[in-house]
């Protein structure tokens, strides 16, 4: 018979070469006096050993903490600041409080503030995934964990899922372009096969430039790896092609840097090329000539993402799970104007 022994504080404080003190203050959010590194090799520990300091008061925790934390991705962009407005707003109305963490698009970085929050006893949380580490999103699913995934999508992960129809925005947006009598249109986006709502906005494109009679070979998709090396990208992709008079861009960021390259290459908007972005940003109708472009729900889509949480957490029913769809709009301005 083979007895398996059960993980101690002191096995992770070994493991960490620190005091069993230093574990516990770690476990517990109290990062005073420790360096990062300390914090880090402790962390580490935890997860080689699977340690679990709440195991044995698993089965006696019945106090809620009210505290639900978020992990985002991308605190740059301005879409983020209206979801995160939905999210507190729906959390004070409730009774609950908010942590709130940016991964920055680094999976190892997700990887730790999740484990942190699970650390923190919160409720539940709302997490837009890297999508890199599936493991650990399978865990949390079938720990029960209250969890809701916004505004991307995680293969076969059976978890509440709140997103826009971003293939519908796609869509709409090339079919507008279409309209107004672009005929060569390129799709501008991040290259990033882990991320859903990028290929579905990429999938809108081909799909409403097949509605319209155009076949695989008319699709001009640029691909940029990093957004350092958009402006250098988006200029070399425009030289190669001065047929190109439709510009549809995925990203509110990459928007930014397309119109300092037109501006560079002197190409004028509406009269060379028409543009349609992503996200109806602040700005958006501020830039000259003001931009069309693709409106998210971002507050709808925080509110109803907390809302759908703290639902999951009162009821403690982790087996049903919802997928909600929020649908896009087209806002149209002077940057996609019919110049005939």
């Amino acid at each position: 018979m083979v007895i398996e022994m059960k993980v101690t504080i002191a096995d992770v404080a070994k493991r960490a070469g620190v005091s069993k003190t230093t574990v516990s203050r770690i476990l517990n959010g109290n990062y005073r006096h420790n360096t990062p590194e300390t914090i880090e090799n402790v962390l580490q520990a935890v997860k080689e050993l699977e340690y679990r300091p709440n195991a044995l008061a698993k089965g006696l925790k019945s106090m809620k903490t009210n505290v639900i934390g978020i992990v985002l991705s991308n605190f740059k962009n301005e879409f983020w600041f209206h979801v995160l407005e939905g999210v507190e707003d729906t959390c004070n109305a409730e009774g609950y409080n908010l942590m709130i963490c940016n991964s920055d698009g680094d999976p190892t970085l997700e990887e730790q503030y999740i484990r942190e929050f699970q650390m923190r006893q919160v409720d539940g949380i709302v997490i837009n995934p890297t999508v890199q580490n599936q493991t650990l999103y399978q865990e949390l699913v079938e720990n029960k964990f209250p969890m809701v995934v916004i505004n991307r999508k995680v293969p076969d992960l059976h978890a509440n899922n709140v997103v826009v129809d971003n293939v519908k925005g796609g869509y709409l947006a090339v079919n507008h372009l279409i309209e107004t009598g672009r005929s060569k249109i390129m799709a501008l986006t991040y290259k990033n096969e882990n991320i859903s709502t990028w290929q579905e906005r990429v999938q809108g494109y081909k799909e409403a430039l097949k509605a319209n009679g155009y076949n695989k070979e008319s699709f001009c998709v640029l691909e940029i790896e990093h957004l350092k090396k958009a402006f250098k990208t988006i200029e070399q992709a425009l030289d190669k092609d001065p047929q190109i008079d439709g510009i549809f861009s995925t990203n509110n960021m990459l928007t930014l840097e397309l119109v300092d390259v037109l501006k560079k290459l002197n190409l004028h908007v509406p009269e060379d090329i028409g543009i349609v972005g992503y996200d109806d940003t602040i700005w958006a109708k501020h830039i000259h000539p003001p931009l069309t472009t693709i409106k998210q729900p971002a507050y709808d889509l925080g509110k109803e993402s907390a809302k759908l949480l703290i639902e999951q957490i009162k009821s403690k029913d982790t087996n049903s799970v919802k997928n909600i769809i929020f649908q896009p709009e087209l806002v149209i301005r002077e940057s996609s104007s019919n110049t005939d």
